[in-house]
């Protein structure tokens, strides 16, 4: 039994958990790692060349643009590892229908690239468009960096959308999100304009700091909406569902969250016309209370 346990634990250290793709070093053989189009984009990713690392990052066997935004903006270690193989598979699936086939493979394809990233973040530009604001995405001065930035953005938006469980039902929120993410790498890859020291992140790369500083807040601001709704029994004026959350995002008032986001901006308050609402359902019912209380004492 301890043999096997030892032997199991050995075999642990070489393979990692996946979905479809087996990305360890020891699976580099197998049928589906082959594949042309696998082996351009896993290789694109892994060109981390002039990505700047914390200075207390380990650095690991094959670690790629993805653990890097890891790095950055603390994002689940589950995520990143999902999110690689749905990059890989999307990026892979467009360039295999590519034609005329690339002529240097195995080798990213640019055309694959810009499909796959302009339907990553259509609805990304489409927000900014419509909000008369420029995008935070910048393109590289050297021609031999545009891909990987590229994946860097696709990448970032992916982790982003990963981790965002319910906010997903308010798509505009989490492009607001990713604006201010995207502005953000830019800086820690140009550097600031006034020092050219290299920017960090507002809520920085500690563990899970995506979910906790980010996600977290406002999908407590969406529980409390739901509780006030009573199970959908409250008049609809009395709460805010996830479409009237997301309306907040259609504005170029939305900025006035900041980022970091102020937790005493309206986004997480409740309006002060709910709370006069409320105080003066409260009132009644205890005025209703009190009246039920005088009658049993005269009975």
């Amino acid at each position: 039994i301890l043999q096997a346990h030892t032997a199991v634990e050995e075999k642990r250290q070489l393979y990692m958990p996946y979905n479809i793709l087996p990305l360890d070093p020891e699976s580099q053989n197998q049928a589906i790692m082959r594949y042309p189009e696998i082996q351009a984009t896993v290789s694109a990713l892994r060109n981390t060349s002039g990505l700047p690392w914390p200075t207390d990052h380990r650095m690991k066997v094959n670690e790629d643009i993805l653990d890097w935004l890891q790095s950055q903006f603390g994002f689940q270690k589950d995520n990143v590892a999902n999110q690689r193989e749905h990059l890989i598979l999307l990026l892979a699936n467009v360039q295999i229908r590519q034609f005329p086939k690339p002529d240097h493979q195995p080798k990213l394809d640019d055309r694959a690239l810009t499909e796959v990233m302009k339907k990553l973040l259509k609805n990304y530009r489409k927000w900014c468009k419509y909000l008369d604001t420029k995008s935070s995405l910048r393109e590289p001065t050297l021609q031999q960096e545009v891909q990987q930035r590229k994946l860097l953005y696709m990448g970032l938006y992916l982790l982003i959308w990963g981790e965002a469980a319910n906010l997903r039902f308010m798509p505009e929120c989490l492009c607001y999100i990713y604006h201010h993410m995207a502005f953000e790498l830019c800086g820690i890859l140009a550097g600031s304009p006034m020092t050219g020291e290299p920017v960090k992140p507002v809520y920085g790369g500690d563990d899970e700091a995506f979910l906790k500083k980010v996600v977290t807040p406002i999908y407590e601001t969406i529980a409390k909406e739901a509780k006030r709704s009573k199970y959908g029994k409250a008049k609809h004026s009395q709460w805010r569902n996830y479409d009237d959350l997301n309306e907040y995002f259609w504005s170029v008032d939305c900025f006035r969250l900041g980022w970091p986001m102020r937790a005493g901006a309206d986004f997480f308050c409740q309006p002060l016309e709910q709370l006069r609402v409320d105080k003066n359902e409260k009132s009644c019912f205890d005025v209703f209370k009190l009246k039920k209380e005088n009658e049993r004492e005269d009975n």
